[in-house]
């Protein structure tokens, strides 16, 4: 998003939560859900290996393989933060926020059957079709809302807030409307990009993504993506730091210091009198102390994990055929799965959820199996 005060990316989930919450587990999820190194093929029995081993992420297995992990379109599905955020203010007071974009086109999901059709005979679909609606003018839109909660609430709350296997419940924390999103441009996004007022918190797998989505971007676009005319700011950003490379596409700060604290500083640009200067509000606070103690994750996972996974499965019930469907899309994935021992651990995963769901799913993938 362009503003006044330079560029926001949002770089968000069509889900609200995520299959774990530390960091240092992030290549091993992508590597379990990719292809076998020596087949190249896809494995049901390194996905399951991975998520019965690392069963803090029930919660996002639940969303996935229900309806709305087949969304039909970037256009037509809800799309979430996941992450904590913050809204700032200048004098450093801040409350904590989650975002959600309800679309205004409709939600609307595939089947299985269907996502596997178009899959086969069309596996660039969802590109597709979003850059041609923008070629075409329309425009997909979202209505955005936020929740929000104080920093001696998060103290208090049950759950831990950083942690992204969770939500907060909007009987807690109720949707808040803020304005309306329209996307119109095809472009680089990074959630490192940010303006004043709006900052990361301490999410752990928040701050991998502020470093890992820039170096994708680099790496596939070139050090100076972002000058891009797509990605470039519309205002004036002066950050003489960060020049040279290839595709330099202005004059790169011609003579300008490239160093903290200069007084040769061009007045043009100067913002405080000794010219660009490092600075940043006081963080020592009791509340950074609390933060810094509860953003370290262990891989340690109680009863409390599934406590708002059992929660969804019994929103998914009032939909009709829906948690039928989600046992049908579960057992069609693990009855791959080689190992029955493996399997049984699956089955176990989803009973610590509801008993009932962990038996039939035990029923409808063993059928298959036989089969």
């Amino acid at each position: 998003m362009h503003t006044d005060e330079g560029n926001l990316d949002w770089v968000f989930n069509n889900t609200p939560v995520f299959f774990i919450r530390d960091p240092i587990k992030f290549p091993s999820v992508n590597r379990s859900h990719k292809r076998n190194p020596r087949s190249h093929l896809p494995d049901p029995n390194m996905f399951w290996d991975f998520h019965v081993g690392n069963p803090e992420g029930i919660h996002q297995l639940l969303v996935l393989f229900s309806d709305r992990g087949t969304p039909k379109s970037v256009r037509f599905l809800n799309s979430y933060s996941g992450h904590t955020y913050k809204f700032t203010k200048a004098d450093g007071s801040f409350n904590y926020i989650k975002i959600h974009m309800k679309t205004r086109q409709g939600v609307k999901n595939f089947t299985q059957e269907e996502a596997t059709r178009v899959a086969g005979e069309d596996p660039d679909y969802m590109i597709r079709d979003m850059f041609d609606a923008i070629q075409r003018k329309e425009f997909p839109q979202w209505d955005v809302f936020v929740q929000v909660m104080s920093p001696s609430e998060a103290e208090a709350y049950r759950w831990n807030i950083f942690d992204m296997t969770k939500v907060w419940p909007q009987k807690d924390f109720p949707l808040k409307k803020i304005g309306k999103m329209t996307l119109n441009r095809n472009a680089a996004f990074s959630p490192s990009t940010m303006v004043p007022g709006f900052a990361a918190s301490a999410d752990p797998i928040l701050q991998a993504r502020l470093f890992a989505y820039p170096d994708a971007a680099r790496y596939r676009l070139g050090v100076n993506y972002q000058q891009l005319p797509t990605n470039a700011a519309k205002v004036p950003v002066y950050c003489p730091f960060e020049r040279d490379g290839a595709m330099r596409f202005d004059d790169n700060y011609g003579a300008d210091p490239n160093y903290v604290g200069s007084t040769l500083q061009p007045t043009r640009f100067k913002t405080e009198e000794n010219g660009v200067t490092s600075q940043s509000l006081s963080l020592h606070t009791d509340h950074e102390k609390w933060v810094g103690e509860v953003s370290t994750y262990t891989s340690q996972v109680t009863d409390e994990d599934f406590v708002q996974p059992a929660a969804l499965w019994e929103v998914l019930g009032r939909e009709q055929g829906h948690q039928e469907r989600v046992i049908q899309n579960l057992a069609g994935n693990i009855s791959g799965v080689t190992s029955s021992k493996l399997r049984d651990g699956v089955y176990a995963l989803f009973g610590r959820v509801n008993q009932e769901l962990g038996a039939k799913l035990r029923k409808a993938t063993e059928a298959k199996v036989k089969n």
